[in-house]
Protein backbone atom coordinates (compact mmCIF):
# COMPACT_ATOMS: atom_id res chain seq x y z
CA UNK A 1 0.00 0.00 0.00
CA UNK A 2 1.36 3.63 -0.73
CA UNK A 3 2.45 5.68 2.11
CA UNK A 4 0.45 9.00 2.91
CA UNK A 5 1.95 12.00 5.33
CA UNK A 6 0.40 12.54 8.34
CA UNK A 7 -0.94 15.66 7.02
CA UNK A 8 -2.99 13.61 4.36
CA UNK A 9 -3.83 11.17 7.48
CA UNK A 10 -5.50 14.03 8.98
CA UNK A 11 -7.83 15.36 5.89
CA UNK A 12 -8.82 12.33 5.41
CA UNK A 13 -10.38 11.39 8.68
CA UNK A 14 -11.53 15.08 8.74
CA UNK A 15 -13.51 14.01 5.88
CA UNK A 16 -14.52 10.71 7.28
CA UNK A 17 -16.00 12.90 10.75
CA UNK A 18 -18.38 14.49 8.05
CA UNK A 19 -16.12 18.01 8.49
CA UNK A 20 -17.39 20.27 5.12
CA UNK A 21 -15.90 23.60 5.83
CA UNK A 22 -12.38 24.79 7.80
CA UNK A 23 -11.63 28.08 8.83
CA UNK A 24 -7.44 28.61 8.40
CA UNK A 25 -4.51 30.85 7.48
CA UNK A 26 -1.82 29.45 5.61
CA UNK A 27 1.75 28.27 7.13
CA UNK A 28 3.98 26.00 7.92
CA UNK A 29 3.92 23.50 8.99
CA UNK A 30 0.12 22.90 8.21
CA UNK A 31 0.20 23.95 4.36
CA UNK A 32 0.05 20.53 3.64
CA UNK A 33 -3.26 19.97 5.52
CA UNK A 34 -4.87 22.88 4.58
CA UNK A 35 -3.73 21.65 0.79
CA UNK A 36 -4.76 17.91 1.66
CA UNK A 37 -8.27 18.99 3.16
CA UNK A 38 -9.20 20.67 -0.29
CA UNK A 39 -7.90 17.99 -2.44
CA UNK A 40 -10.55 15.77 -0.30
CA UNK A 41 -13.25 17.73 -0.76
CA UNK A 42 -13.22 20.14 2.07
CA UNK A 43 -14.23 23.90 1.32
CA UNK A 44 -10.60 25.72 3.01
CA UNK A 45 -11.95 29.34 3.85
CA UNK A 46 -8.71 31.26 4.22
CA UNK A 47 -9.12 33.74 7.00
CA UNK A 48 -7.21 37.34 7.55
CA UNK A 49 -6.45 36.32 11.05
CA UNK A 50 -6.50 33.71 13.04
CA UNK A 51 -8.72 34.60 15.65
CA UNK A 52 -11.13 35.37 13.18
CA UNK A 53 -10.84 32.01 12.00
CA UNK A 54 -11.54 30.95 15.73
CA UNK A 55 -14.75 33.00 16.46
CA UNK A 56 -15.44 31.77 12.77
CA UNK A 57 -15.55 27.93 13.67
CA UNK A 58 -17.44 28.96 16.87
CA UNK A 59 -20.31 31.03 15.05
CA UNK A 60 -20.38 28.24 12.57
CA UNK A 61 -20.67 25.31 14.77
CA UNK A 62 -23.53 27.28 16.53
CA UNK A 63 -25.47 27.47 13.34
CA UNK A 64 -24.29 23.91 12.18
CA UNK A 65 -24.99 21.94 15.40
CA UNK A 66 -21.74 20.26 14.59
CA UNK A 67 -17.71 21.15 15.95
CA UNK A 68 -16.21 24.33 13.80
CA UNK A 69 -13.20 23.21 12.60
CA UNK A 70 -9.66 26.25 12.87
CA UNK A 71 -6.32 25.98 11.69
CA UNK A 72 -3.00 28.07 12.11
CA UNK A 73 0.39 27.50 11.60
CA UNK A 74 2.98 27.50 14.26
CA UNK A 75 3.66 30.04 17.04
CA UNK A 76 2.35 33.21 17.01
CA UNK A 77 -0.06 31.91 14.67
CA UNK A 78 -1.69 28.81 17.05
CA UNK A 79 -1.62 31.75 19.99
CA UNK A 80 -3.99 34.13 17.82
CA UNK A 81 -6.11 30.93 17.88
CA UNK A 82 -6.38 30.87 22.03
CA UNK A 83 -8.89 34.18 22.51
CA UNK A 84 -11.48 32.66 19.80
CA UNK A 85 -10.94 29.25 21.53
CA UNK A 86 -11.71 29.97 24.86
CA UNK A 87 -14.64 32.46 24.03
CA UNK A 88 -15.88 28.45 22.89
CA UNK A 89 -14.75 27.21 26.56
CA UNK A 90 -16.90 29.86 28.21
CA UNK A 91 -19.60 29.97 25.88
CA UNK A 92 -19.65 25.88 25.79
CA UNK A 93 -19.53 25.57 22.16
CA UNK A 94 -18.05 22.30 20.02
CA UNK A 95 -14.82 23.27 18.27
CA UNK A 96 -11.80 21.70 17.03
CA UNK A 97 -8.27 23.68 16.59
CA UNK A 98 -5.29 22.67 14.87
CA UNK A 99 -2.34 23.97 15.43
CA UNK A 100 0.73 23.56 14.04
CA UNK A 101 4.57 23.55 16.30
CA UNK A 102 7.78 23.07 15.75
CA UNK A 103 9.37 19.69 15.09
CA UNK A 104 8.52 16.66 17.72
CA UNK A 105 12.33 15.31 17.65
CA UNK A 106 13.29 19.03 17.64
CA UNK A 107 11.94 19.94 21.21
CA UNK A 108 13.70 21.19 23.92
CA UNK A 109 16.74 22.25 21.22
CA UNK A 110 15.19 26.02 20.91
CA UNK A 111 13.86 25.14 17.61
CA UNK A 112 12.06 27.78 15.14
CA UNK A 113 8.67 28.93 17.25
CA UNK A 114 9.11 26.54 19.80
CA UNK A 115 7.45 26.73 23.02
CA UNK A 116 4.03 24.69 24.59
CA UNK A 117 1.58 25.22 22.96
CA UNK A 118 -0.33 22.50 24.41
CA UNK A 119 0.05 23.95 27.90
CA UNK A 120 -1.54 27.13 26.90
CA UNK A 121 -4.62 25.79 25.35
CA UNK A 122 -5.25 22.86 28.32
CA UNK A 123 -6.91 25.48 30.73
CA UNK A 124 -9.39 26.98 27.73
CA UNK A 125 -10.60 23.50 26.17
CA UNK A 126 -12.25 20.22 27.19
CA UNK A 127 -9.41 18.21 26.03
CA UNK A 128 -6.35 19.12 24.42
CA UNK A 129 -3.68 16.68 23.33
CA UNK A 130 -0.44 16.26 20.58
CA UNK A 131 0.03 13.89 17.99
CA UNK A 132 3.34 12.47 17.71
CA UNK A 133 3.22 9.56 15.39
CA UNK A 134 1.42 10.41 12.03
CA UNK A 135 -0.32 6.65 11.91
CA UNK A 136 -2.07 7.51 14.75
CA UNK A 137 -3.51 11.06 13.44
CA UNK A 138 -6.95 10.15 12.48
CA UNK A 139 -7.58 8.51 15.84
CA UNK A 140 -6.57 11.37 17.60
CA UNK A 141 -8.91 13.97 15.18
CA UNK A 142 -11.43 11.27 15.88
CA UNK A 143 -10.70 11.98 19.72
CA UNK A 144 -10.89 15.36 19.31
CA UNK A 145 -14.12 15.52 17.30
CA UNK A 146 -16.01 13.15 19.68
CA UNK A 147 -14.57 15.39 23.02
CA UNK A 148 -15.63 18.42 22.05
CA UNK A 149 -19.66 16.87 21.47
CA UNK A 150 -19.63 15.26 25.02
CA UNK A 151 -21.61 15.91 27.94
CA UNK A 152 -20.40 19.11 28.07
CA UNK A 153 -19.85 20.36 24.91
CA UNK A 154 -16.79 22.83 24.31
CA UNK A 155 -13.53 23.29 21.99
CA UNK A 156 -10.94 20.89 22.11
CA UNK A 157 -7.32 21.10 20.61
CA UNK A 158 -4.51 19.27 18.61
CA UNK A 159 -1.24 19.94 18.79
CA UNK A 160 0.81 18.93 15.40
CA UNK A 161 4.24 18.61 14.99
CA UNK A 162 5.66 18.97 11.89
CA UNK A 163 7.65 16.56 11.51
CA UNK A 164 4.57 14.67 12.32
CA UNK A 165 2.50 16.10 10.11
CA UNK A 166 4.96 15.30 7.29
CA UNK A 167 5.97 11.64 8.22
CA UNK A 168 4.97 9.27 6.24
CA UNK A 169 2.73 5.80 7.16
CA UNK A 170 1.74 3.16 5.28
CA UNK A 171 -2.02 2.66 5.15
CA UNK A 172 -2.12 -0.91 6.38
CA UNK A 173 -0.71 0.53 9.71
CA UNK A 174 -3.32 3.36 10.04
CA UNK A 175 -6.91 2.66 12.16
CA UNK A 176 -9.66 5.56 10.93
CA UNK A 177 -12.00 4.90 14.09
CA UNK A 178 -15.42 4.73 13.33
CA UNK A 179 -17.26 7.88 13.20
CA UNK A 180 -21.02 8.79 13.05
CA UNK A 181 -21.85 6.98 16.44
CA UNK A 182 -25.16 7.53 17.85
CA UNK A 183 -25.08 10.24 20.82
CA UNK A 184 -25.94 8.73 24.18
CA UNK A 185 -28.91 10.21 25.69
CA UNK A 186 -29.19 9.91 29.05
CA UNK A 187 -32.71 9.67 30.85
CA UNK A 188 -34.66 11.14 33.36
CA UNK A 189 -35.30 9.28 36.80
CA UNK A 190 -38.92 8.48 37.00
CA UNK A 191 -39.14 9.82 40.48
CA UNK A 192 -37.50 12.52 40.16
CA UNK A 193 -39.84 13.33 37.12
CA UNK A 194 -42.77 12.92 39.59
CA UNK A 195 -40.55 15.32 42.17
CA UNK A 196 -40.44 17.52 39.75
CA UNK A 197 -44.26 17.75 38.42
CA UNK A 198 -45.75 17.92 41.62
CA UNK A 199 -43.44 21.12 42.68
CA UNK A 200 -44.81 22.56 39.27
CA UNK A 201 -48.40 21.76 40.52
CA UNK A 202 -47.92 23.05 43.50
CA UNK A 203 -46.39 26.66 42.05
CA UNK A 204 -48.04 29.71 42.13
CA UNK A 205 -45.76 31.43 40.03
CA UNK A 206 -43.80 29.05 37.65
CA UNK A 207 -40.74 30.02 35.33
CA UNK A 208 -39.14 27.30 32.55
CA UNK A 209 -36.01 29.06 31.63
CA UNK A 210 -33.70 27.35 29.13
CA UNK A 211 -30.29 27.48 27.94
CA UNK A 212 -28.00 26.24 24.83
CA UNK A 213 -28.36 22.62 26.12
CA UNK A 214 -32.31 22.74 24.26
CA UNK A 215 -29.80 23.39 20.85
CA UNK A 216 -27.38 20.81 21.52
CA UNK A 217 -29.93 18.65 22.61
CA UNK A 218 -32.36 19.59 19.69
CA UNK A 219 -34.63 19.28 21.85
CA UNK A 220 -36.65 22.94 20.44
CA UNK A 221 -40.07 20.79 19.76
CA UNK A 222 -40.27 18.71 23.25
CA UNK A 223 -39.89 22.46 24.92
CA UNK A 224 -42.78 23.86 23.17
CA UNK A 225 -44.70 21.11 23.51
CA UNK A 226 -44.04 21.15 26.97
CA UNK A 227 -44.54 24.68 27.74
CA UNK A 228 -48.17 24.71 25.64
CA UNK A 229 -49.00 21.15 27.84
CA UNK A 230 -48.82 23.43 30.78
CA UNK A 231 -49.00 27.05 29.80
CA UNK A 232 -45.78 28.08 31.91
CA UNK A 233 -44.24 30.63 30.66
CA UNK A 234 -40.67 30.58 29.06
CA UNK A 235 -37.56 32.69 28.83
CA UNK A 236 -33.99 31.46 27.40
CA UNK A 237 -30.64 32.54 27.67
CA UNK A 238 -29.18 35.07 25.48
CA UNK A 239 -27.51 32.19 23.34
CA UNK A 240 -30.04 29.89 23.56
CA UNK A 241 -32.59 32.18 21.84
CA UNK A 242 -35.59 31.30 19.63
CA UNK A 243 -36.28 27.78 20.70
CA UNK A 244 -39.41 28.03 20.97
CA UNK A 245 -40.25 31.70 18.76
CA UNK A 246 -40.70 35.02 20.57
CA UNK A 247 -44.01 35.90 19.52
CA UNK A 248 -45.81 32.80 21.10
CA UNK A 249 -48.17 33.67 23.64
CA UNK A 250 -46.32 32.49 26.90
CA UNK A 251 -43.48 34.50 25.81
CA UNK A 252 -43.11 37.76 27.65
CA UNK A 253 -39.56 39.21 27.07
CA UNK A 254 -40.08 42.08 28.63
CA UNK A 255 -41.44 40.97 31.62
CA UNK A 256 -37.87 39.15 32.48
CA UNK A 257 -36.89 41.07 35.30
CA UNK A 258 -40.46 41.12 37.27
CA UNK A 259 -40.33 36.81 36.16
CA UNK A 260 -37.45 36.17 37.87
CA UNK A 261 -37.49 37.99 40.90
CA UNK A 262 -40.84 36.93 41.96
CA UNK A 263 -40.92 32.98 40.63
CA UNK A 264 -41.25 30.78 43.19
CA UNK A 265 -40.17 27.67 40.92
CA UNK A 266 -38.21 27.50 38.05
CA UNK A 267 -37.45 24.32 35.46
CA UNK A 268 -34.14 25.13 33.94
CA UNK A 269 -32.98 23.33 31.32
CA UNK A 270 -29.77 22.66 29.48
CA UNK A 271 -28.66 26.22 31.32
CA UNK A 272 -25.77 26.90 33.78
CA UNK A 273 -26.81 28.54 36.67
CA UNK A 274 -23.79 31.37 36.12
CA UNK A 275 -23.98 34.98 35.95
CA UNK A 276 -25.94 35.48 32.65
CA UNK A 277 -29.15 34.81 35.12
CA UNK A 278 -28.27 35.98 38.04
CA UNK A 279 -26.56 32.90 39.53
CA UNK A 280 -30.50 32.13 40.43
CA UNK A 281 -29.32 33.77 43.62
CA UNK A 282 -31.07 37.08 45.27
CA UNK A 283 -31.39 39.95 44.56
CA UNK A 284 -32.76 38.74 41.32
CA UNK A 285 -33.90 36.03 42.67
CA UNK A 286 -36.25 35.09 45.47
CA UNK A 287 -34.68 33.83 48.30
CA UNK A 288 -37.58 30.88 48.52
CA UNK A 289 -37.29 29.98 45.15
CA UNK A 290 -37.25 26.03 44.17
CA UNK A 291 -35.44 24.94 41.14
CA UNK A 292 -35.92 22.19 39.56
CA UNK A 293 -32.69 21.88 37.55
CA UNK A 294 -31.78 19.57 34.07
CA UNK A 295 -27.83 18.96 32.99
CA UNK A 296 -26.26 16.52 30.97
CA UNK A 297 -23.16 17.78 33.36
CA UNK A 298 -23.07 16.29 36.97
CA UNK A 299 -21.65 19.20 37.66
CA UNK A 300 -23.67 21.86 37.26
CA UNK A 301 -26.23 20.81 39.52
CA UNK A 302 -25.94 22.66 42.80
CA UNK A 303 -23.61 24.78 41.50
CA UNK A 304 -24.45 28.12 42.48
CA UNK A 305 -27.63 27.25 43.90
CA UNK A 306 -29.15 23.79 45.38
CA UNK A 307 -31.82 21.85 42.95
CA UNK A 308 -34.94 20.82 44.95
CA UNK A 309 -34.62 18.58 42.26
CA UNK A 310 -31.69 17.73 40.19
CA UNK A 311 -31.91 15.82 37.05
CA UNK A 312 -28.64 14.25 35.16
CA UNK A 313 -30.33 13.95 32.13
CA UNK A 314 -30.43 14.98 28.20
CA UNK A 315 -32.74 17.44 27.56
CA UNK A 316 -35.43 16.08 25.29
CA UNK A 317 -35.59 12.90 26.85
CA UNK A 318 -36.23 14.77 30.33
CA UNK A 319 -38.64 17.35 28.48
CA UNK A 320 -40.85 14.32 26.67
CA UNK A 321 -41.11 12.29 30.29
CA UNK A 322 -41.97 15.49 31.85
CA UNK A 323 -44.55 16.23 29.14
CA UNK A 324 -46.03 13.16 29.50
CA UNK A 325 -46.19 13.37 33.36
CA UNK A 326 -47.72 16.72 32.85
CA UNK A 327 -50.27 15.71 30.52
CA UNK A 328 -51.23 13.17 33.40
CA UNK A 329 -51.61 15.55 36.13
CA UNK A 330 -53.37 17.89 34.09
CA UNK A 331 -51.02 20.58 35.12
CA UNK A 332 -51.66 24.26 34.26
CA UNK A 333 -50.28 27.18 35.38
CA UNK A 334 -52.18 29.84 37.35
CA UNK A 335 -53.86 32.11 34.63
CA UNK A 336 -53.55 34.75 37.52
CA UNK A 337 -49.69 34.50 37.36
CA UNK A 338 -49.90 34.58 33.19
CA UNK A 339 -52.17 38.04 33.62
CA UNK A 340 -49.03 39.95 35.73
CA UNK A 341 -46.85 38.80 33.20
CA UNK A 342 -48.63 40.43 30.07
CA UNK A 343 -49.33 43.07 31.84
CA UNK A 344 -45.90 44.22 32.68
CA UNK A 345 -44.74 42.32 29.33
CA UNK A 346 -47.49 45.47 27.26
CA UNK A 347 -46.03 48.07 29.67
CA UNK A 348 -42.62 47.74 29.11
CA UNK A 349 -42.84 46.70 25.25
CA UNK A 350 -44.74 50.12 24.96
CA UNK A 351 -41.96 52.43 26.23
CA UNK A 352 -40.10 50.27 23.34
CA UNK A 353 -41.98 51.26 20.77
CA UNK A 354 -42.39 54.69 21.61
CA UNK A 355 -38.68 54.80 20.81
CA UNK A 356 -38.66 52.52 17.97
CA UNK A 357 -41.19 54.77 16.03
CA UNK A 358 -38.97 57.97 16.98
CA UNK A 359 -38.40 60.26 14.23
CA UNK A 360 -35.50 61.91 16.85
CA UNK A 361 -31.98 62.84 15.26
CA UNK A 362 -29.30 61.25 16.37
CA UNK A 363 -31.49 58.31 15.89
CA UNK A 364 -32.43 56.23 18.49
CA UNK A 365 -30.69 53.23 18.59
CA UNK A 366 -33.89 51.54 19.64
CA UNK A 367 -35.33 53.36 15.59
CA UNK A 368 -31.96 51.17 14.25
CA UNK A 369 -33.30 47.99 15.80
CA UNK A 370 -36.90 48.29 15.11
CA UNK A 371 -35.71 49.34 10.54
CA UNK A 372 -33.46 45.94 11.38
CA UNK A 373 -36.45 43.83 12.39
CA UNK A 374 -38.81 45.25 9.29
CA UNK A 375 -36.43 43.49 7.36
CA UNK A 376 -35.50 40.26 8.99
CA UNK A 377 -36.70 36.89 7.53
CA UNK A 378 -38.36 34.54 10.19
CA UNK A 379 -35.26 32.47 10.09
CA UNK A 380 -32.97 35.14 9.85
CA UNK A 381 -29.26 34.50 11.74
CA UNK A 382 -28.33 37.62 13.76
CA UNK A 383 -25.07 38.15 15.21
CA UNK A 384 -24.70 40.81 17.89
CA UNK A 385 -21.44 42.53 19.30
CA UNK A 386 -20.74 45.32 21.71
CA UNK A 387 -21.61 46.66 24.66
CA UNK A 388 -24.85 49.06 24.48
CA UNK A 389 -25.12 47.37 21.51
CA UNK A 390 -25.85 44.17 22.86
CA UNK A 391 -28.33 45.19 25.10
CA UNK A 392 -30.29 47.13 22.23
CA UNK A 393 -30.46 43.88 20.35
CA UNK A 394 -31.24 42.00 23.05
CA UNK A 395 -34.56 44.38 24.44
CA UNK A 396 -36.00 44.41 20.86
CA UNK A 397 -34.96 41.89 18.05
CA UNK A 398 -36.20 38.70 18.49
CA UNK A 399 -35.49 35.28 17.70
CA UNK A 400 -37.83 32.79 15.74
CA UNK A 401 -35.73 29.50 15.00
CA UNK A 402 -33.05 27.65 17.06
CA UNK A 403 -29.67 29.32 16.81
CA UNK A 404 -30.25 31.82 15.09
CA UNK A 405 -29.14 34.45 17.89
CA UNK A 406 -25.16 34.31 18.06
CA UNK A 407 -23.41 37.16 20.83
CA UNK A 408 -20.11 37.43 22.49
CA UNK A 409 -21.75 35.17 25.27
CA UNK A 410 -20.30 34.60 28.62
CA UNK A 411 -17.07 35.32 27.92
CA UNK A 412 -17.96 38.91 26.68
CA UNK A 413 -15.82 38.98 23.92
CA UNK A 414 -16.04 41.69 21.70
CA UNK A 415 -14.55 41.67 18.47
CA UNK A 416 -17.14 38.24 17.58
CA UNK A 417 -19.68 39.92 15.22
CA UNK A 418 -17.85 39.71 12.12
CA UNK A 419 -16.43 36.42 12.50
CA UNK A 420 -19.94 35.43 13.44
CA UNK A 421 -21.18 36.29 10.51
CA UNK A 422 -18.58 34.96 8.12
CA UNK A 423 -19.16 32.00 10.00
CA UNK A 424 -22.83 31.50 10.25
CA UNK A 425 -23.12 32.31 6.18
CA UNK A 426 -20.80 29.83 5.69
CA UNK A 427 -23.24 27.12 7.81
CA UNK A 428 -26.16 28.42 6.18
CA UNK A 429 -25.64 30.18 3.05
CA UNK A 430 -29.41 29.91 1.79
CA UNK A 431 -30.05 32.19 5.27
CA UNK A 432 -30.50 35.64 5.70
CA UNK A 433 -27.46 36.58 7.97
CA UNK A 434 -27.42 40.30 9.52
CA UNK A 435 -24.46 41.53 11.71
CA UNK A 436 -25.59 43.75 14.41
CA UNK A 437 -22.35 45.68 16.16
CA UNK A 438 -21.12 48.28 17.85
CA UNK A 439 -18.29 50.91 16.14
CA UNK A 440 -15.84 50.04 18.80
CA UNK A 441 -16.09 46.45 17.94
CA UNK A 442 -16.77 46.53 14.23
CA UNK A 443 -13.02 47.55 13.67
CA UNK A 444 -11.76 45.07 16.06
CA UNK A 445 -11.72 41.73 13.37
CA UNK A 446 -12.95 44.36 10.45
CA UNK A 447 -10.31 42.58 7.94
CA UNK A 448 -13.07 39.05 7.96
CA UNK A 449 -14.89 41.56 5.68
CA UNK A 450 -12.32 40.49 2.65
CA UNK A 451 -12.84 36.94 3.82
CA UNK A 452 -16.60 36.88 3.03
CA UNK A 453 -15.61 39.04 -0.41
CA UNK A 454 -13.41 36.90 -1.31
CA UNK A 455 -15.68 33.43 -0.30
CA UNK A 456 -18.69 35.30 -1.78
CA UNK A 457 -20.54 34.87 1.56
CA UNK A 458 -23.04 37.57 1.42
CA UNK A 459 -24.27 39.40 4.79
CA UNK A 460 -25.61 42.68 6.09
CA UNK A 461 -23.45 44.37 9.28
CA UNK A 462 -25.48 47.42 10.25
CA UNK A 463 -22.87 49.33 12.82
CA UNK A 464 -24.98 50.94 15.69
CA UNK A 465 -22.91 53.38 16.01
CA UNK A 466 -22.87 55.37 19.21
CA UNK A 467 -19.06 57.01 18.47
CA UNK A 468 -17.80 55.35 21.45
CA UNK A 469 -16.80 52.15 23.38
CA UNK A 470 -19.76 52.70 25.82
CA UNK A 471 -22.93 54.42 25.58
CA UNK A 472 -23.44 57.14 28.20
CA UNK A 473 -21.26 60.13 29.22
CA UNK A 474 -18.20 61.06 27.71
CA UNK A 475 -16.89 61.37 31.17
CA UNK A 476 -15.86 58.14 31.28
CA UNK A 477 -12.62 57.50 30.35
CA UNK A 478 -11.54 56.28 27.21
CA UNK A 479 -15.26 56.34 25.72
CA UNK A 480 -15.35 58.50 23.03
CA UNK A 481 -14.40 57.41 19.55
CA UNK A 482 -16.21 60.68 17.98
CA UNK A 483 -18.48 60.04 14.29
CA UNK A 484 -15.60 60.90 11.79
CA UNK A 485 -15.06 57.63 10.62
CA UNK A 486 -16.75 56.26 7.70
CA UNK A 487 -16.83 52.69 8.06
CA UNK A 488 -18.72 51.77 5.34
CA UNK A 489 -16.38 52.88 3.03
CA UNK A 490 -14.00 50.30 4.42
CA UNK A 491 -16.23 47.53 2.93
CA UNK A 492 -15.93 48.81 -0.67
CA UNK A 493 -12.43 49.30 -0.68
CA UNK A 494 -12.41 45.51 0.16
CA UNK A 495 -14.72 44.43 -2.55
CA UNK A 496 -18.16 45.15 -0.45
CA UNK A 497 -20.95 47.80 -0.72
CA UNK A 498 -21.42 50.47 2.00
CA UNK A 499 -23.71 53.09 3.43
CA UNK A 500 -23.53 56.09 5.54
CA UNK A 501 -26.81 56.86 7.42
CA UNK A 502 -27.41 59.90 9.74
CA UNK A 503 -31.65 60.12 9.40
CA UNK A 504 -34.08 57.86 10.45
CA UNK A 505 -35.95 57.74 7.22
CA UNK A 506 -32.63 56.70 5.37
CA UNK A 507 -32.46 53.42 7.27
CA UNK A 508 -34.85 51.84 6.04
CA UNK A 509 -33.63 52.34 2.25
CA UNK A 510 -29.72 52.00 3.23
CA UNK A 511 -30.40 48.07 5.16
CA UNK A 512 -32.33 47.24 1.87
CA UNK A 513 -29.91 48.23 -0.65
CA UNK A 514 -27.43 45.83 1.20
CA UNK A 515 -29.39 42.99 1.36
CA UNK A 516 -29.97 43.40 -2.32
CA UNK A 517 -26.40 43.97 -3.43
CA UNK A 518 -25.41 40.20 -2.98
CA UNK A 519 -21.99 41.56 -1.36
CA UNK A 520 -20.74 41.78 2.55
CA UNK A 521 -22.34 44.97 2.92
CA UNK A 522 -22.09 47.54 5.86
CA UNK A 523 -24.83 50.15 6.36
CA UNK A 524 -22.76 53.04 9.18
CA UNK A 525 -25.66 54.25 11.67
CA UNK A 526 -24.99 56.98 13.75
CA UNK A 527 -27.47 57.12 16.53
CA UNK A 528 -27.45 58.99 19.53
CA UNK A 529 -24.37 58.74 21.96
CA UNK A 530 -25.88 59.17 25.17
CA UNK A 531 -28.72 56.68 24.70
CA UNK A 532 -28.69 54.15 28.12
CA UNK A 533 -30.29 50.74 27.50
CA UNK A 534 -31.71 49.48 30.65
CA UNK A 535 -29.01 46.08 31.85
CA UNK A 536 -28.26 44.06 34.55
CA UNK A 537 -24.73 44.98 35.84
CA UNK A 538 -22.13 41.93 35.82
CA UNK A 539 -18.81 40.94 36.31
CA UNK A 540 -18.23 42.84 39.80
CA UNK A 541 -17.17 45.78 38.14
CA UNK A 542 -17.32 49.23 39.76
CA UNK A 543 -20.67 50.53 40.34
CA UNK A 544 -19.99 53.58 38.06
CA UNK A 545 -17.53 53.70 34.79
CA UNK A 546 -17.18 57.19 35.11
CA UNK A 547 -15.38 60.14 37.24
Amino acid sequence: MPEQMGAELLARQMVNEGVEDLFYIMGGPIIEAAGFCAEHGIRTIDCRHEQGAAMAAHGYARVKGLPGVCMAASGPATTNLLTGVANAYLDGVPMVALGGAAAFSSFERDDFQEYDQLAMAVPVTRWASRVTHSARMPEFFNLAYREAQGSKPGPTYLDLPGDTLYQQSDDETVWFPETGLPRSRPGADPDEIKQAIELLANAERPIVLTGSGIVWSGAHAELQEFVETTNIPFWTTPQGRGVIPEDHELCFLAARSMAFREADVALVVGSRLNFVIGSATPPRWSPDLKVIHIDTDPTEINHNREATVGMVADAKRALVALTAAAKEANLNAPTDWLAQLRESDDSRRTQYLDLAHSATVPIHPLRLADEVVQRMDRDAIVCVDGNATLAWARQYIPSFVPAARLNPGPNGCMGVGLPFVLGAKAAAPERQVIGFVGDGSFLMNVQEIDTMVRHDLPATIVICNNAGWTAGSNDTPGRTLGYGQRYEDIAVALGGHGEHVTKPEEIGPAIERAMASGKAAVVNVEVEQHAMPGQARFGGYSATLSR
